[in-house]
């Protein structure tokens, strides 16, 4: 089959600090103004400040809006700046948005930290899909984490093959509350996998002002996070939380993104059930909108393949003395578990998008 285009291709970066120059240079030149929350983390691998850009595009007075978020987790931003680097580009979808009505909020690089530095969790090793959390909350991980905790991130890396064959012993035995346990969000061990953190993050206080800043006086809200690492490679998987909001919401859902629609609770789906996700934030922000929330997951390698990278990621943050060659090989892993670079994946993503961000503008207008 024929590769993508160079021009869409063009869309994707090679780090954190190209895909920020280009989401800029695109909403310059769309002549939308630019709110800039600068991280106070530091600097990014490239000496770059690390900052969450919005801009928002469509009728000002729009009655709805939709939220488009990239880099929920750091280094899945590759994927989703992309995306939202397409959309203000391409002109086509944006007059679209006059004639429905509808406004777009793009968030890009909500953890700009991972994002620059390959690392999935944020500066301060918080899974940021789980913190947003009623704080404060007993820190106590779910039954299981702690027995699996030493196994995931053991003393040396590489893990060892007897450390290998223990956790996959424990994972079997266990079922699938023992998996549950391991990547549902934990907060008793702030050196360990997906860690939900012990009180608000910066991403989590930054998104909250922005939602509340855009969404308080629009009477419909809908929001698409995108993220990429589950399923199979180049697929987007539609994933609804339909035990969260209710059969109206899903009702809705269903009617604006097809039977494809996945809802997080099946077991087809490729996520997990998670406490504190991203999605929780918006009905405290903005009560008064009728909500409908979706994440948008483009897969790229095996689970296992992926899980292990961010083992080592995590195993790495505690391990800052470590050898230049296993940081590096580290962090590629990392890189190449939630970024493919082929331009083949690069278009089967952005072809995806467009048609999931026009359902989604399509149902809200049709809501008028």
């Amino acid at each position: 089959m024929a590769a993508a285009s160079s021009s869409l291709v063009d869309c994707f970066s090679r780090s954190y600090r190209e895909a920020r120059e280009k989401f800029l240079a695109a909403a310059s030149r769309c002549n939308l103004a630019v709110a800039s929350e600068i991280n106070p983390a530091g600097l990014g691998v490239d000496g770059e400040p690390l900052a969450t850009d919005a801009v928002e595009v469509g009728p000002s007075s729009a009655e709805s809006v939709l939220v488009l978020t990239s880099g929920t987790h750091g280094v899945e931003g590759f994927c989703g700046s992309a995306c939202q680097i397409a959309l203000l580009r391409d002109d086509i979808l944006r007059r679209r948005l006059d004639e429905c009505g509808v406004a777009v909020l793009l968030v890009h690089a909500l953890n700009p930290w991972g994002f620059s530095h390959s690392a999935r969790t944020n500066e301060d090793g918080i899974d940021l899909n789980r913190n947003f959390l009623d704080f404060p909350v007993e820190a106590s991980g779910p039954d299981g984490y702690a027995v699996l905790h030493p196994l995931l991130v053991p003393d040396h890396w590489p893990p060892s093959d007897a450390n290998e064959a223990e956790l996959q012993r424990r994972l079997d035995a266990g079922g699938l509350p023992m998996r549950q346990a391991m990547v549902g969000g934990q907060g008793s061990h702030p050196d360990g996998l997906f860690y939900s953190g012990a009180g608000p993050s910066w991403s989590n206080r930054t998104i909250r002002a922005l939602l509340r800043r855009h969404g308080t006086h629009r009477k419909r809200l809908a929001w698409i996070d995108l993220h990429s690492g589950l399923g199979p490679s180049g697929h987007g998987e539609k994933i609804f939380g339909s035990t969260m909001w209710g059969p109206e919401a899903t009702a809705r859902a269903l009617a604006w993104y097809g039977r494809d629609l996945v809802r997080s609770s099946s077991p087809r789906s490729v996520t997990p059930h998670t406490q504190g996700y991203i999605g929780m934030s918006a009905p405290r922000e903005c009560p008064q909108a009728e909500y409908t929330f979706m994440t948008l997951e483009f897969g790229t390698v095996p689970f296992d393949e992926a899980t292990r990278a961010l083992r080592g990621e995590i195993w790495l943050r505690s391990h800052p003395d470590a050898a230049s060659d296993l940081r590096q090989s580290i962090r590629t892993a990392v890189r190449r578990s939630f970024y493919v670079e082929e331009d083949f994946w690069k278009g089967q993503v952005l072809g995806q998008f467009r048609s999931v961000a026009l359902q989604a503008v399509h149902g809200l207008s049709t809501l008028a």
